[in-house]
């Protein structure tokens, strides 16, 4: 009997964490679905997006760079030349950016079946956003925030349109676990004196956690055809540790026997995407292996999802009332 033949005869998916993105989705068509990735110049964004076009998926990557996402587009394509790719611009940290992309999307007159909240950044020192928002709180999270409600009206009307079943997918971290009782203090995230780059990113992706928990129940109030989900991807040394050169050489050394290589690394996110098992279910998270796990305590918080659900409507409102 095959690993994966064992798997499953203990009840799990038959997947496990040296799972590739390729091997979770093997089998499955996804000619008929379009999808929209952030994050997709590298790693395991590109992986994903790759993987995605494998199975048939109409994808459009988004890229701050457009220049650097041409050129992993056209890899991409020449890697397979039957992929249908679209390339377009789009800064997570920009609330004018997200709106613009929002706009563009809207007038390419494309269905949405599959939203991919990928993109991140890691450890970078204190700095703030054009709108002034600090910015790992900025990209890792707010901006999916802002993204995601922006596209909520076309993934709704595609799944109500075709009968496929809409799904988000939220790229968040075991770090969340590291989240203390002070992380989530959300009349400090811009002040510089209370910074800690590693806090700052557990707080970012806590944040994306307590996010699909308060819309997938929003959701199911609703009784719309679209489910979010969450996942930890596992570890991985791709270019998000270009901050972290510390981080990268010391910590490296002593977690090299569980890293994930790209392909693995992304195998949770396509898992979640395309998976014909996750159909109906809505506001759980999935550990690396493909496993639907509990997360920590603080992301479970219920009045806490609503209070940071209500305090990125306000500062969203606030950022745009200049505008």
């Amino acid at each position: 009997m095959g690993l994966q033949s064992w798997l499953r005869e203990l009840g799990f998916p038959g997947f496990a964490s040296f799972s590739t993105a390729e091997l979770v989705t093997e089998g499955i068509d996804g000619s008929h679905l379009t999808a929209i990735v952030t994050g997709t110049t590298s790693g395991i964004g590109k992986e994903t997006v790759r993987v995605l076009a494998l199975r048939g998926v109409t994808v459009v990557m988004t890229a701050r760079c457009t220049e650097k996402g041409r050129q992993v587009k056209e890899s991409l394509l020449k890697e397979n030349p039957t992929a249908k790719l679209h390339l377009m611009e789009m800064d997570l940290s920009s609330i004018n950016s997200i709106i613009s992309f929002a706009r563009s999307f809207y007038g390419a007159n494309l269905p949405l079946n599959i939203l991919i909240n990928n993109a991140g950044i890691f450890g970078c020192p204190f700095q703030l956003s054009d709108d002034g928002v600090e910015l790992q709180f900025a990209t890792n999270y707010l901006g999916h925030f802002l993204l995601t409600n922006l596209l909520l009206d076309k993934l709704k009307s595609t799944a109500k349109e075709t009968g496929v079943e809409g799904r988000i997918v939220n790229v968040s971290s075991i770090a969340h676990r590291f989240a203390l009782s002070s992380t989530m203090e959300l009349d400090k995230i811009n002040d510089p004196s209370n910074y800690h780059r590693y806090g700052a990113y557990i707080r970012s992706k806590l944040a994306i956690l307590l996010h699909a928990s308060e819309l997938s129940k929003l959701l199911k109030e609703e009784a719309c055809n679209v489910t979010i989900n969450s996942l930890h991807p596992g570890i991985i040394p791709t270019n998000i540790l270009r901050n972290n050169t510390y981080f990268d050489s010391t910590v490296m050394f002593f977690i090299k026997p569980i890293l994930k290589n790209v392909a693995q690394g992304a195998s949770t996110i396509c898992y979640i995407a395309l998976h014909p098992k996750l159909k109906g279910i809505s506001g759980k998270y999935y550990a690396a292996d493909c496993n639907e796990i509990s997360a920590s305590k603080y992301a479970s918080d219920e009045k806490l999802s609503k209070r940071l659900w209500d305090f990125s409507q306000e500062l969203i409102g606030n950022i745009m009332k200049p505008i």
